[in-house]
C-alpha cells in the first residue's frame, strides 16, 4: 500500500498475562516473534529507502514493563526489551542519514486492554470497579491514566522534523 514510507509505526497487542512456568516452548517463540522480530523485520523493509531518502522516523511502541517488569508480563517485556535494545543499535547506525528509531514506553493509558485488566483485579480482589480503578491511579505518579490521545501527539513528535536529534529512545 505505501512501498517508500517515511514514517514507520510499530505497535502491536502484547501477549495475555501468563505465569511463565505454564509457557510452552512455542508461545515463547510466538511471543518473540509478535514483539520483537516483526517489529525488526518491518524496520528492515523501510530503512534503506529511508536512508537512501535523507528522512525517515520509526517509532516502536513497546511497553512500560520494559524498564519497570511485571509478573505476568514476562514474555512481553522480554521480547519488547530485545526489541529495544536491538533497534537502539541500529539507530545509531542510521542517524547521520536524518532516520530515527525510537521507543514509546506507554504505561497505564486508558485503553480496553487496561479496562479488562482492572475488571479482572477488581474480581480477584472482591472489591467494585472503582475501587480498583482508584487502587492502580494511585500507584501512578500522575494520579491518573494517560490518555491516547496524549500518547498519539508523543508519537506524532518524535514522527516530525522536530525530533530529528532524538534517537535510540
Amino acid at each position: 500500500a505505501c512501498p517508500e514510507p517515511d514514517i514507520l509505526v510499530n505497535n502491536n497487542a502484547g501477549p495475555p498475562f501468563a505465569d511463565f512456568r505454564a509457557l510452552s516452548r512455542e508461545q515463547m517463540l510466538d511471543g518473540v516473534v509478535a514483539n520483537m522480530i516483526v517489529a525488526i523485520e518491518m524496520t528492515q523493509r523501510v530503512i534503506d529507502g529511508m536512508v537512501r531518502r535523507r528522512f525517515g522516523r520509526i517509532v516502536n511502541i513497546t511497553s512500560g514493563t520494559v524498564k519497570m517488569p511485571q509478573a505476568g508480563l514476562d514474555l512481553s517485556s522480554g521480547a519488547r526489551a530485545g526489541l529495544t535494545a536491538f533497534l537502539a543499535g541500529v539507530a545509531r547506525s542510521v542517524a547521520a542519514s536524518n532516520v530515527t528509531i525510537n521507543f514509546l514506553l506507554p504505561g497505564a493509558f486508558d485503553t480496553d486492554r487496561l479496562r479488562g485488566s482492572i475488571e479482572s483485579n477488581a474480581k480477584k480482589q472482591g472489591v467494585t470497579y472503582e475501587a480498583a480503578v482508584a487502587q492502580r491511579q494511585n500507584t501512578i505518579p500522575a494520579r491518573r491514566f494517560g490518555s491516547p490521545r496524549e500518547l498519539g501527539a508523543t508519537c506524532a513528535f518524535l514522527c516530525s522534523d522536530h525530533a530529528g536529534f532524538i534517537t535510540g529512545q
